[in-house]
């Protein structure tokens, strides 16, 4: 077996248990640790991400229990992709976290650490069961991240939060338990063989599991009308907690084009495509209740935050599309705006820091220090957000709507995409114009000076945008390799063939 598939697991949980054990050591040495730890992370993504490149399945069979028994890591294009992405935000946002986040609790680090490692068993598994279970790591380390620090403002969210998550972990469990009741297995690949084959007597109770597991997906993603708990529990969240967070919702819809690809997709008879005729629809209807929300917003946290909401019912409705066109450019999207939602967070977190009592309050206040750079800054990820050109998000939103086939579904996506890229643009216009020009006569006081990692962890990813665009060739092309291998569901079930255990390709 190829070992490099649990690294993702490994090294975030060595480096958690390491920094649990170190609580009362220099913050210095834990900080170092735990850069150490996310440099290491980002290292193996990569690896992973050229393996992954030439469109082999690999398997990691835990205890070399072949498939579909005992517990197994698949890595193909799709599940290094989220790999990469989230290492890479992970490290700027961990590196933006030190100087003033980690300071308040000697846990932080471990609990980054393993939120982490629980994204990645998401990424990797195999298994619902298992998609579960990683489910509940990453959730309870992001329950302790999202009440970091004190205070009314994350208590309440934060409640609101753990609430509607427990719920969704129990209705998960309920939708497991049906389809298993049934099939008798719950690894992805069986599965995907299994359900075409059942007796028309067996479908309901699996169809029932299936959009019980897609009302799942959906809290998690935030899609309408599941969508409320969002803005507030992300704009309470500390900034590298927030920016973390981006690729939280990204773990729903991952879920959604995983299982809806590969266990109800084309191939799955009766059960083909399962929900899928509800998805457009709540999509576009999530991209319009963000954009309310933006431009309803008195704060640029909140404001960040319905841009979060847009975006996945973007990356939703070129899913439901239903052809490689759509789920190439929903991937392409999907990286794009993890990256800038979460460098908006840090970028706004450090204008609250420079504005003293105003913080991030959408109103006039003195001029802040350092206005010039940050608002450079603020500019690009919102060009980049709204989708202008020439940066990352004008070409996301290009193939979305260059994917869509004539007819009414064309016309209703391409409406809600051009409308919400111009309330966008009003939405951060107004905010940029009051925060950054609108200024009164004062002074702030003891305004926060820039730090290296602040700068450096809020740039890096702002200037992912720049970076997408000089590598849209590249990032298109295995965008859309990508969506070949996910839509060609009898390559994934290959792993179900035990001589694939024990060697490094298929």
């Amino acid at each position: 077996m190829n070992h490099w598939l649990i690294a993702p697991i490994l090294i975030p949980l060595i480096g958690g248990f390491l920094q649990v054990f170190m609580g009362y050591a220099p913050l210095r040495l834990r900080r170092t640790l735990g850069l150490i730890t996310t440099g290491l992370l980002l290292a193996s993504t990569i690896i992973l991400l050229m393996m992954a490149a030439d469109g082999s399945y690999r398997v990691y069979a835990f205890g070399n229990w072949a498939p579909p028994f005992g517990i197994v890591m698949v890595l193909d294009r799709l599940a290094a992709l989220m790999l990469f992405m989230t290492a890479l935000l992970g490290l700027f946002s961990h590196l933006y976290s030190m100087g003033r986040t980690d300071v308040d609790s000697r846990q932080f680090h471990a609990l980054f650490l393993f939120q982490l490692m629980g994204l990645n068993i998401a990424f990797l598994t195999g298994d619902l069961f298992n998609l579960f279970v990683a489910f509940e790591v990453l959730l309870i380390a992001s329950y302790g991240l999202l009440l970091h620090g004190d205070g009314k403002q994350r208590t309440i969210p934060g409640l609101h939060y753990v609430v509607l998550n427990l719920i969704g972990s129990a209705m998960f469990l309920v939708a497991v338990g049906m389809i298993y009741s049934v099939t008798g297995t719950l690894n992805m690949a069986d599965l995907a063989v299994t359900i075409p084959t059942l007796a028309a007597d067996k479908l309901p109770l699996v169809e029932a599991g299936g959009m019980i597991l897609l009302v799942v997906f959906a809290l998690k993603a935030a899609l309408i009308p599941l969508t409320f708990w969002l803005p507030k529990a992300y704009a309470a969240a500390t900034a590298p907690v927030a920016a973390l967070f981006a690729v939280m919702t990204k773990v729903g819809v991952y879920a959604i084009i995983r299982v809806y690809t590969l266990i109800f997709g084309e191939n799955a008879g009766a059960l083909a495509h399962l929900g899928m005729d509800w998805i457009f629809p709540l999509a576009l209807l999530t991209i319009v209740l963000g954009m309310i929300g933006m431009i309803g917003s008195a704060g640029l946290r909140t404001l960040v935050a319905w841009q979060v909401v847009v975006s996945v019912g973007t990356i939703l409705a070129a899913f439901s599309l239903l052809n490689e066109a759509g789920l190439s450019a929903a991937l392409f999207y999907l990286v794009h705006t993890t990256w800038v939602a979460a460098g908006l967070f840090l970028v706004v977190d450090m204008i609250a820091a420079q504005r003293g009592s105003a913080t991030d309050k959408i109103v006039t206040a003195p001029r802040m220090p350092n206005r010039t750079f940050i608002s450079v800054m603020f500019m690009l990820g919102a060009v980049s957000a709204t989708g202008l050109p020439p940066l990352s998000g004008f070409f996301a939103k290009l193939l979305i709507m260059n994917a869509a086939t004539p007819g009414v579904a064309m016309a209703a996506l391409w409406a809600v995409i051009l409308l919400s890229g111009f309330i966008s643009l009003v939405a951060y216009s107004r905010a940029g114009s009051i925060v950054f020009w609108r200024n009164v006569e004062g002074h702030i006081n003891n305004p926060e000076k820039l730090t290296f990692p602040h700068t450096v962890g809020a740039g890096a990813l702002i200037a992912m945008s720049i970076a997408i665009v000089v590598a849209a060739g590249p990032l298109s092309d295995y965008t859309d390799a990508t969506a070949e291998q996910l839509r060609d569901a009898s390559a994934y079930t290959s792993i179900l063939d035990a001589r694939m255990v024990g060697e490094d390709e298929s």
